[in-house]
């Protein structure tokens, strides 16, 4: 047993003061057999503390279905932390933000039409109930007041960007300490004044994020926070990533800077990221600053900080011991063995199917008045299709999807119209209908609910109503088409015409042990990507990234399997698996 507390001002452990250096590793962006590399990689540069959010979507998928296996296997990441000799503070939900799809909520909350998010909203405390009578008497052994390494946990996350209902943070707090999380609480929020004034609650320890000018966010919380010790919860030595952006970077030597004024400040500090991973499957979460500003973050959470998405040290790395060394004595420089990478060349994709042949194996249509949601028809992630028939003839008129979530495909009588998206208003489609009638089908994609702000209600697929000119269109076949995995599917031979979506599936042969590796899907359009099953994330030509990283956990010796779903169909017919990754063109970001 240990006690983490606050005492004259400062973090204590034991009744000792201690200073945190800490790095942010999300597990469930790493593969399981990543864990331990990664978090002795932290503990080589310096650092004596690993951080942790915990994803509520992640382990509950379903109402009342939990999940604590594999990537989501938090128990085993902290006993890892644990045996290497780290602390670790949780940050667990409900709300994370990270990038992460819908801030980390379950998208089945939102079948509930009348559901409020973050605040005193009885059917969601329910629900948060629900899930801390599950989560937290997992964690509850791993707490240092019971002999395990987890020495504080956050509650909730930057609220005071959201809300203001202290309340709900109370609540919260109850919550968790009537499930006996004995251990230091705290919040934290960016240093602006209604940050920290909606994000605080008496007696409970406020931090703050940033990525720069550290004094002065030091002095906005001392306004607010007189006493006791100071700590960046998010230290942004890094940046994410949207589709249709450059890579973010951040220049090493002015990370290893600001790091040394918060050292020099007395300050104890968070890296935010220190290794960032992945986005697996469709897990990546988008921004909207604005209502018809929609951003969906790419697949790889590369974040340009001390380890890259495979792992590897950066300059950052260095640069950061380096200026660690200054104020502590570190021991020798000791890494693990480097994983290996290969180059396993160009493989042909020799089978393919069409989605629209596909359709009776991998959905089972439903009947509904409106085209609505994935939520309303108990989906969570993927792609939905939406299928009617318009009465003709028709003159042309152009097509409404009121409102579309996210990108939308046309097709009436199996012809592709076009493509309508959320965040761009000059993609219309019009048409005729002809003496007889038509058949029109939408297939919509959901690119990642909104992680952050004041949008966050984002239900996906058509929400309102779907009209040809003015007039809305009633009586739809609506296929769900999570593609959690793609068994159901027959690879028949009937591949997709360009415009249309399809599955392409290639063999990857390796001899001998596997190796990490990285596909390039030059000549494809847009889609996913599953490989042995494991569905590995989206990708799309208008990048940044290029590649998708593949750990070598995913692959055997022998013959691996990868399909690909591909929206627009391609005339090209191989994949290309490189030993380097290529995240596309950078700019450099000020944060």
């Amino acid at each position: 047993m240990a006690t983490f507390d606050v005492q004259n001002g400062q973090f204590c452990l034991d009744g000792e003061p201690i200073r945190l250096v800490s790095g942010a590793i999300h597990y469930f962006r790493v593969v399981p057999e990543y864990w331990r590399d990664r978090l002795l990689k932290l503990k080589a540069c310096g650092f004596n503390t690993v951080e942790t959010y915990i994803p509520w979507n992640l382990h509950e998928p379903k109402p009342g279905e939990f999940r604590f296996d594999g990537l989501a296997d938090v128990v085993r990441f902290v006993e890892i932390a644990g045996e290497i000799g780290l602390h670790v503070i949780v940050r667990p939900s409900p709300y994370i933000c990270a990038e992460w799809e819908f801030g980390g909520l379950p998208a089945w909350l939102l079948a509930d039409p009348g559901m409020r998010v973050r605040c005193m909203h009885r059917p969601y405390l329910d629900r948060v109930d629900a899930y801390y009578d599950v989560l937290l008497p997992l964690l509850k052994p791993l707490l240092c007041t019971n002999g395990g390494p987890i020495i504080a946990m956050q509650i909730e996350n930057e609220y005071g960007s959201y809300g203001n209902d202290r309340a709900y943070l109370v609540y919260l707090k109850d919550a968790m300490l009537q499930r006996g999380m004995d251990v230091l609480l705290f919040t934290s929020d960016g240093p602006e004044h209604f940050m920290l004034q909606g994000g605080m609650i008496p007696g409970v320890l406020e931090t703050v994020n940033f990525g720069s000018r550290a004094e002065e966010a030091f002095e906005m919380l001392r306004r607010y926070q007189p006493d006791g010790p100071i700590m960046c919860m998010e230290y942004w030595n890094g940046w994410f990533d949207h589709w249709g952006e450059h890579h973010h970077t951040r220049d090493a030597k002015d990370v290893a800077d600001v790091f040394d004024d918060m050292l020099r400040l007395g300050a104890s500090v968070n890296f935010y990221m220190f290794h960032g991973g992945t986005n697996f499957g469709y897990m990546s979460g988008a921004n909207c600053p604005q209502r018809d500003h929609y951003e969906p973050t790419i697949t790889s959470y590369d974040y340009d900080v001390p380890l890259n998405e495979s792992g590897e040290p950066t300059d950052k790395f260095y640069a950061v011991r380096e200026t660690l060394s200054r104020y502590m004595e570190l021991p020798p420089l000791e890494l693990p063995q480097p994983i290996p990478k290969a180059a396993y060349g160009s493989v042909p994709v020799r089978e393919a199917a069409s989605l629209f042949g596909q359709l009776d194996s991998l959905s089972e249509p439903v009947r509904r008045t409106c085209p609505e949601p994935m939520e309303a028809v108990g989906q969570n992630d993927g792609f939905i299709l939406y299928e009617t028939f318009i009465s003709g003839p028709r003159e042309e008129r152009e097509l409404v999807l009121q409102d579309c979530r996210d990108r939308a495909l046309v097709y009436v009588n199996d012809e592709f119209l076009g493509v309508i998206e959320r965040w761009d208003p000059s993609k219309k489609v019009a048409f005729a209908v002809p003496e007889g009638g038509a058949t029109l089908r939408i297939l919509v994609e959901n690119m990642g609910r909104i992680n952050y702000g004041p949008f966050m209600l984002d239900r996906k697929g058509i929400t309102e109503g779907i009209r040809h000119g003015n007039q809305f269109l009633f009586g739809w076949n609506i296929y769900p088409l999570p593609l959690e995995d793609v068994a159901p599917v027959s690879f028949d031979g009937k591949e997709a015409e360009p415009g249309y979506p399809g599955f392409y599936r290639a063999v990857l042969p390796i001899e001998g042990q596997p190796a990490d590796t990285f596909l390039r899907l030059d000549g494809w359009n847009k889609g996913t990507v599953f490989v042995n099953g494991f569905h590995l994330g989206r990708y799309w030509k208008r990048g940044p990234q290029q590649t998708l990283y593949i750990p070598a956990p995913l692959l055997r010796q022998g013959a691996n399997e990868i399909v690909v779903f591909e929206l627009h169909g391609t005339e090209k017919r191989e994949l290309t698996f490189t030993d380097q990754p290529e995240l596309g063109p950078v700019s450099q970001v000020t944060v």
